[in-house]
């Protein structure tokens, strides 16, 4: 045979032989076979079988509790740090904004900033900084308990911070909670206060000022041990002040109150008596007993003109509540006479913020003082007449300063023609200008919750007199006194049953009386339109 000498060619991978598989049959075994089955040699072992899903479930939980405690250490770091940072910011705003110093010329003018509650010693605002980290964010805590809150809990049952001047406990009544947690942050900032007082680190009127702010707040608690203590209290603002300027007349004026609201009233007239002098800017040269003394000329300083005025509204009050209708007769007609003689604008609406605020000030307490000088009178069995007119003006002043502050119009659009139009809704805020202020934000909304409460008072008062006059249109006249009383005392009428639910200021005792004499005359007027 004859070789091909063509070069063959040969694949670069070698094929392997693989023997053809035999196809797959279903195979059957019969369940009856007793042949056993063939034994192993002795030279193979046979290899266990490990199932891997014991070690891929322990590495599963290991993971799950591995990222479980990595997760959850991130969320409480997340948290703690986003809870530290909330609670910080908000310390620094207080520090920086909500007790920053007044930079409005205008209340500086006035001497809203001199009235306004100081949370420490230096005039630049803020907290004193030799309080140290504990003590400062104590203070600012106090303030945000005050006019923040304290959450849900709006009152507790008693306070077991302090007991009385004569070692009684404290009785069980209901306080604001918010007057409680405060007065605890403070008594926690006055012990820091005195620490670092004896180290020569705090400001010299620091300590006055935390003083004179934990005994405001624990006096308007009104159970008899927190008087007592706040009366303590400010005798100790007192005697760091030395008893001179008008701050210190501001500090007799509320020791003389917090006395005779528990019952001490040779005391309260000794302190009355003093304020009085240093207002007038005189030097405390009260003897023991001496009488207060109404002065004739009032003095130039707004600060000074305000305690004056509040000073002759307590002594006023006080004459005619103990039966002295002949001293609180004169003490109220001099001092009505005083306050005429200070100047007041033309227009409030063209007078400063600080001025119109200075002027409805001294409006509102002339028509607290006329209200009194009416009920001397009717007490003194003058003609109903003369006491109905001093209300009247008690009345529309109270009514002015509450429309200026609130920057609402006299005449009420529902009824324009009535003499006696509805007045505004009681929960009506006050203007812009007043309610950004931060010094005359506080004194306008008390005055604004004070002349209200005054305009209800008088319009009741001249509905019952009025209506005690038997004459034929006196139910329908008194009727009208009531529904203006009950207006300004009441909610506004678009809510539910408006008529019927005091307003924010209004004592429930107050309401009720209002409300049941406008029931008593409102049927009187349906009894007459009947017949």
């Amino acid at each position: 045979m004859m070789l091909s000498t063509a070069r063959r060619r040969f694949p670069a991978t070698l094929l392997r032989y693989a023997p053809p598989r035999p196809p797959l049959a279903s195979r059957r075994y019969a369940t009856n076979d007793s042949k056993p089955p063939a034994p192993l040699p002795d030279d193979v072992r046979p290899t266990p079988y490990l199932n891997d899903s014991f070690a891929s479930h322990t590495m599963f939980t290991v993971d799950f509790f591995r990222r479980f405690l990595k997760y959850t250490a991130l969320g409480i770091i997340t948290v703690t740090v986003t809870s530290w940072t909330a609670f910080e910011g908000a310390h620094l705003w207080v520090e920086n904004v909500a007790l920053a110093s007044e930079t409005d010329a205008d209340a500086k003018q006035w001497e809203w900033d001199l009235e306004a509650d100081r949370w420490s010693g230096s005039p630049n605002g803020g907290t004193d900084p030799g309080l140290g980290f504990s003590g400062r964010h104590a203070v600012r805590s106090a303030w945000m308990a005050l006019y923040w809150g304290t959450g849900s809990t709006t009152s507790i049952i008693g306070s077991k911070s302090f007991t009385g001047r004569n070692g009684e406990g404290a009785t069980l009544a209901p306080i604001q909670a918010a007057l409680e947690y405060a007065q605890e942050f403070l008594h926690i900032a006055l012990d820091g206060a005195e620490q670092a007082n004896a180290k020569g680190r705090l400001h010299p009127m620091t300590i006055t000022a935390l003083l004179a702010r934990r005994a405001d707040v624990v006096s308007r608690m009104g159970t008899r041990n927190a008087l007592d203590e706040a009366r303590s209290e400010y005798e100790r603002v007192w005697s760091n002040i030395s008893g001179r300027g008008v701050q210190a007349a501001r500090v007799a004026l509320k020791i003389g109150d917090l006395n005779r609201r528990l019952g001490d009233t040779e005391d309260a007239l000794f302190w009355w008596a003093r304020s009085i002098q240093l207002a007038t800017g005189k030097t405390d040269a009260t003897p023991p007993n001496a009488p207060p003394v109404i002065p004739g000329v009032a003095p130039a300083s707004p600060l000074a003109q305000r305690t004056l005025v509040s000073a002759l509204v307590s002594l006023s009050a006080f004459y005619a509540t103990t039966g002295q209708l002949r001293q609180a007769q004169a003490a109220e007609e001099t001092s009505l006479t005083l306050l005429r003689s200070i100047p007041s604008p033309q227009s409030f609406d063209a007078a400063s913020p600080g001025q119109a605020l200075h002027s409805l000030f001294i409006l509102h307490r002339s028509s607290i003082i006329s209200i009194h000088l009416a009920e001397v009178l009717y007490a003194l069995r003058t003609r109903p007449s003369t006491s109905i007119d001093w209300l009247t003006r008690a009345a529309e002043s109270s009514e002015r300063v509450a429309l200026s502050l609130s920057g609402l119009p006299p005449i009420h659009p529902d009824a324009p023609g009535s003499k006696i139009p509805h007045p505004p809704a009681s929960e009506t805020p006050l203007t812009e200008q007043y309610a950004k202020s931060k010094s005359m934000n506080g004194p306008a909304k008390n005055l604004l919750r004070d002349a209200r409460r005054t305009a209800a008072e008088a319009w009741n008062l001249i509905g019952v007199l009025t209506e005690g006059s038997k004459s034929a249109d006196a139910p329908a006249k008194a009727l009208e006194c009531y529904e203006r009383a009950l207006g300004w005392a009441g909610v506004g009428r678009d809510r539910a049953g408006g008529i019927g639910q005091p307003g924010e200021g209004t004592l429930e005792s107050d309401w009720q009386v209002f409300w049941a004499n406008y029931v008593r005359a409102r049927d009187a007027v349906r009894k007459q339109e009947q017949k």
